[in-house]
């Protein structure tokens, strides 16, 4: 009667086949034929047990829309993938959220650019050491017949001058990186946009793909990461108006979270993310992540 036996990656039934490979091979003769039978068996089951292993080898990133959408990840995590055979599972989130997700535990690593947010998120003692990783700049872009005539490199002089109009101005609203930094950027320029906002002043509460569609639909102002911009197709009538404003510098950082506040996370497999991003192998990588002959991303880790 010929042996038929269902392979399942459940352990309890590995531990069956297991029992059944070491009752078969005692009770029969071993012939050469019965001999290549049992081998290639025992090959099929340790290969599923190393695929349950596999599965389990990966991490959960929460971080920013901008790294997402920018394109850099599907450039890195291959590479990290490569060298470490963890893959990566990206939840891409306003920086707020995405530090909202690693403090409840939900996530393995942080990746986002909100220093001050992320210094506390540490100081919370919900993250491991903070590391710096990259930077690009912000931009303000809009029309490009410019008709509040934002044109330069002065950011608060910029938004100043469009508060003053009915121009529509498009703000993430999200708690992200960039919405933060927008916030300060209106601080700046002398206005509390919480307590009075700008007559054309619209929170989409999006990400930065989605706040760069809706300007481009309506012919509005935004502020957006450099890195964004460039992998963004829908630009229509839209051009960068104000760039080189040194407070427009945009740091990003990256945290393994604190098994001490959440036992469960993957804190060897999150560490070794961080340890590869800000080695020489990921930086080099980041580096080389260009759009166009454009570099996004400028590496700036700690050495």
């Amino acid at each position: 009667m010929p042996l038929h036996i269902v392979f399942s990656t459940g352990s309890n039934n590995n531990l069956r086949l297991v029992s059944l490979l070491i009752e078969s091979m005692t009770s029969v003769r071993p012939t050469a034929a019965r001999k290549t039978f049992f081998a290639s068996l025992f090959l099929t089951w340790a290969l599923l047990c190393s695929g349950v292993q596999a599965q389990d080898k990966f991490i959960v990133m929460a971080s920013t829309t901008s790294t997402e959408q920018s394109g850099l990840f599907a450039h890195l995590l291959p590479a990290f993938k490569q060298a470490s055979g963890i893959d990566v599972r990206v939840v891409a989130l306003g920086t707020g959220q995405a530090l909202d997700t690693a403090r409840r535990g939900d996530a393995d690593v942080v990746f986002v650019h909100d220093q001050a947010a992320e210094e506390k998120f540490v100081a919370d003692g919900f993250g491991l050491k903070r590391w710096p990783v990259m930077y690009n700049d912000f931009v303000v872009i809009g029309p490009k017949n410019d008709p509040v005539g934002l044109r330069g490199n002065d950011v608060a002089a910029a938004l100043k001058k469009l508060a003053a109009t009915s121009v529509p101005f498009v703000s993430r609203g999200d708690k992200s990186g960039t919405h933060a930094a927008e916030l300060r950027y209106w601080k700046a320029a002398g206005m509390d946009v919480a307590a009075a906002r700008p007559t054309g002043y619209k929170e989409c509460g999006c990400g930065m793909g989605p706040a760069l569609n809706m300007a481009s639909t309506i012919g509005a102002y935004v502020l957006a990461d450099r890195g964004t911009w460039l992998n963004f197709n829908n630009r229509g009538d839209l051009a960068v108006l104000v760039e080189g404003d040194k407070r427009l510098f945009n740091q990003y950082g990256v945290m393994a979270v604190n098994p001490a506040r959440h036992p469960h996370v993957k804190k060897d497999h999150a560490q070794a993310f961080v340890d590869w991003v800000v080695s020489q192998a990921g930086q080099a990588s980041i580096a080389g992540y260009k759009i166009g002959g454009e570099q996004l991303f400028f590496p700036n880790a700690e050495k």
